[in-house]
């Protein structure tokens, strides 16, 4: 008899989309197919050499193998502090407006459960991070989609949202530069979503992981600069897209005290925050001069550059985004988004991602990764254009 049961708030997760294509692509390996990879968002760039110097350094430090304060260090709440003064003039309180996560991806899960009660309706966008929907479920919210269409620059429309639902909303999740859309977002449409979430007793949970990560002089804004904003927003930050540190698993929380300090229950309760010498390495991080962030901001662009004009010469036209490391492209006529990445992967062995896997406003397009290098980016587009007929 199996006594274990799956509970009904997992009826509405799927596997996790980048599992499952990991396990196509481990069948065609061993078939010995070469496959490229351009579907998770992961750096194939090192660390820079002064933040893993930083981590080598603390390590020979036996106090660093205590627990961690559970808000995160002091050292690494400072440094924050110190870049939002830097990068976008917001003055942020250390001791009650920063908390330190085990990546953006974690603080996101919690904070949902943090703040919603069971039955509450959470705002996600569509497409958009499948994150967002399933740690809804997993806090027995309601998840409901916010359209954003190319009509409308990938940004939700407020004023389409049914009354009904916005009464029952209790959180909302905005995304720019955006994932998988590459979208951005100016602080006119800040304020816009922080006046709706006032009039409507919303809290906004702006997940800014590729901020720094543009192109072609664009600065990518942080919600935080609207005034009001600390009443209703937390913004997530993280240092896995910016600095390469995807695995150390790093990020934080600013904005609103009170949701911070609900999220700090959650978390104190369920983890005792990141190892401190990958803290102390994240603050030399945030502290350093941003040239390394700029030169790898560089190679993403020239990668970005190199397959878009490769993507044209096979019939997909789409146009350069300034933000993220990511291509959203429409599929070809004549296919849906999962019919054209699951030709793509068995006939050409290249992985992209289907936009349904973001939601349902993501059909028709699909999403690419430069998060590999240009040689091998050519070559997945070289097999695109030679092995499938539908792109010419």
């Amino acid at each position: 008899m199996n006594m274990v049961v799956k509970p009904q708030r997992l009826q509405n997760i799927p596997p996790y989309l980048f599992h499952e294509i990991n396990k196509k692509k481990q069948a065609l390996e061993e078939q010995g197919v070469q496959v490229i990879d351009l579907g998770i968002g992961c750096p194939d760039l090192p660390t820079p050499k002064h933040i893993v110097e930083r981590l080598k350094s603390e390590m020979d430090d036996p106090n660093n193998f205590k627990y961690p304060g559970y808000s995160g260090c002091e050292e690494l709440r400072e440094a924050v502090a110190h870049f939002y003064k830097e990068r976008f003039d917001v003055n942020l309180d250390v001791a009650g407006e920063i908390v330190a996560l085990i990546g953006s991806k974690e603080g996101i899960g919690h904070f949902i459960s943090a703040v919603i009660d069971p039955g509450d309706i959470v705002l996600v966008p569509d497409p958009g991070y499948p994150v967002y929907r399933a740690a809804t479920y997993l806090a027995d919210g309601v998840p409901y989609s916010m359209p954003l269409l190319k009509k409308n620059g990938f940004l939700p429309d407020f004023s389409s949202l049914p009354a009904d639902v916005v009464h029952k909303a209790k959180l909302m999740f905005l995304n720019y530069p955006g994932n998988p859309t590459a979208a951005i977002a100016d602080e006119h449409f800040f304020r816009e979503a922080v006046v709706f979430a006032k009039q409507n007793g919303i809290i906004i949970a702006h997940d800014a992981a590729y901020q720094m990560v543009t192109f072609d002089g664009y600065k990518a804004p942080s919600i935080l600069q609207v005034e009001g904003a600390k009443e209703v927003a937390v913004e997530f930050g993280s240092l896995s897209k910016t600095y390469n540190m995807t695995g150390w698993r790093l990020g934080y929380a600013t904005g609103n005290k009170e949701a911070l300090a609900l999220l700090s229950i959650v978390k104190s309760n369920m983890d005792t925050s990141q190892f401190l010498p990958i803290q102390k390495a994240g603050a030399t991080a945030l502290l350093s001069d941003q040239r390394c962030v700029a030169e790898y901001n560089l190679i993403y662009q020239e990668r970005q550059a190199a397959m878009i004009a490769a993507l044209q010469d096979i019939g997909i036209n789409t146009e350069a985004p300034k933000g993220s490391f990511f291509i959203w492209a429409p599929v070809p006529s004549g296919y849906t988004s999962g019919e054209f990445a699951s030709k793509v992967l068995e006939e050409a062995g290249v992985i992209v991602t289907p936009g349904t896997a973001f939601g349902e406003y993501g059909e028709g397009y699909f999403r690419i990764s430069l998060s590999v290098p240009t040689n091998k980016l050519l070559e997945a587009a070289y097999r695109m254009k030679t092995k499938l007929a539908v792109c010419r």
